[in-house]
């Protein structure tokens, strides 16, 4: 009846982490072509950034981290 569980359980994290570089992968493909033409790169990594800075500092407001300024 378990034969072969533990076998089947191990392969969960592949599983996982194939799905999360799928994901990855299509979503960045589109915005490869942008990153060769200097007037299009500068606005993407610009807005990047901007993302990152936004999920990092309301991240630190929502569990109480500290004061933002």
């Amino acid at each position: 009846m378990f034969n072969g569980f533990w076998e089947n359980v191990s392969r969960y994290p592949r599983y996982f982490i194939t799905i999360i570089l799928g994901v990855f992968l299509n979503a960045i493909a589109p915005l490869v072509p942008l990153l060769k033409r200097p007037s299009t790169a500068i606005p993407l990594l610009g807005a990047l950034i901007g993302l990152l800075a936004f999920m990092f500092f309301t991240l630190r407001a929502m569990l109480g981290l500290g004061s933002v300024f």
